[in-house]
């Protein structure tokens, strides 16, 4: 028999493989599923035969990121309280199936992970897994004995395995929609992180005393390319990303609510889903009308929410996804972003579907489609229940 480990090659599952072989006497698989942000294959393998995993499987989930999760949130505009484009919730579902699929292909009765009982992911590890594996065992050792990284490195230390000294004060996830960074500074609310806490982008007080112009084309709802180059998907991300963090662009901070009810905080770095949620937005508003932009926008914070909760396998986030499939076949056309000391702005976009039209009506000015008679008209109804309801009111 053999457990299967969702193995990152950090202090928690490094401990995790020892420990697991000398508690249940059974092989351990470690897979790493390559969601942007992986160290390199070479060196987890070579860390995971070091700890005496019996094998060690690389999975890489970009693509499958992009298809099943990162499409939507673009579709979606989706910014978790209005900030945070969701780096990290995505990618633990896309994780967790490809960790169940590995087990199922190698025959192991049981699958593992390291993480701890105070956070978001071990929710997200958790739903999928017994929804996928309910067959298999599901083993937490960190979280079900409340292990603390002293213990673990200590018991690592104890066996003659390296444990790498600590090089920064900060929790560091990288992944293919943005970096989330942790440290004393998020534990509370009032302090911001200092500027060499970011990993990737430099300062915006730092960055290049010129603008970069980047035009981004969308075809029903997805960017497809950039200045007039095709890219895929995973490509075009990561370019955004390079081309962002040079000009100091996506750094923020995020509040917000814990699966499990705290309220948490933290820092990301996310130039590419910044950049193209805000040039999506704004070609939205030339194509889609006002009812279609406000019911979406509605469905698409319930739709951030519930993918922030693991609940990725809710039927209703197909019907969700369904709708905003349907609200993307006019997004179709071009936006040119300026990126400029962290600052990201839409100098202006086009469509061939654009509801802007000068030749029905020019704002302010003279209408080709009505006359004043029929706008005096329109008004006085369009506030007649407003005066009804005043009328009777100030008589009470």
């Amino acid at each position: 028999m053999s457990i299967v480990l969702a193995f990152s090659g950090g202090l928690d599952t490094s401990f995790c493989v020892p420990y697991l072989r000398e508690t249940y006497n059974e092989s351990v698989y470690t897979v790493t599923v390559d969601t942007g942000g992986s160290a390199s294959e070479s060196v987890l393998r070579a860390r995971s035969k070091e700890l005496g995993a019996v094998d060690h499987i690389h999975v890489d989930a970009k693509e499958q990121l992009f298809e099943d999760h990162l499409r939507y949130l673009i579709m979606g505009n989706v910014l978790r309280g209005g900030v945070y484009p969701l780096c990290v919730g995505a990618e633990r579902v896309v994780q967790a199936q490809q960790v169940v699929k590995t087990a199922r292909r190698v025959g192991a009765r049981a699958i593992a992970h390291g993480s701890t009982g105070a956070g978001n992911d071990q929710i997200r590890f958790d739903v999928v897994v017994r929804l996928l594996a309910d067959d298999m065992d599901l083993i937490t050792p960190i979280r079900d004995q409340g292990l603390t990284r002293q213990f673990t490195t200590e018991y690592l230390s104890s066996r003659g395995y390296a444990v790498p000294a600590e090089t920064t004060r900060y929790s560091i996830n990288d992944g293919l929609w943005g970096t989330t960074v942790g440290g004393a500074e998020t534990l509370g609310t009032r302090q911001p992180l200092p500027e060499d806490a970011y990993p990737h982008s430099v300062s915006p007080f730092e960055a290049p005393d010129d603008p970069a112009l980047v035009r981004i084309l969308f075809e029903n709802g997805l960017p497809t390319a950039l200045d007039g180059n095709s890219l895929d998907s995973v490509a075009l991300i990561a370019a955004l990303a390079k081309l962002g963090d040079a000009h100091g662009v996506g750094r923020d901070i995020h509040v917000g609510d814990t699966i499990l009810g705290l309220k948490g905080r933290v820092a990301f770095e996310a130039a590419a889903a910044l950049i193209l949620i805000t040039a999506h937005r704004e070609l939205e508003k030339i194509v889609l009308t006002k009812w279609q932009r406000f019911q979406k926008d509605q469905l698409a914070d319930f739709y951030g929410l519930l993918l922030h909760e693991g609940q990725h396998f809710d039927p209703v986030m197909r019907d969700i996804e369904a709708f905003l499939l349907s609200s993307q076949r006019v997004v179709t056309g071009d936006v040119t972003v300026q990126l400029y000391r962290g600052n990201i702005r839409v100098q202006g976009c086009g469509s061939p579907y654009s509801m802007f039209d000068t030749g029905v009506a020019t704002y302010g000015e003279e209408p080709a489609l009505w006359d004043g008679k029929d706008a005096r008209s329109y008004s006085k109804l369009s506030g007649l229940q407003a005066y009804l309801a005043n009328k009777v009111r100030r008589t009470r």
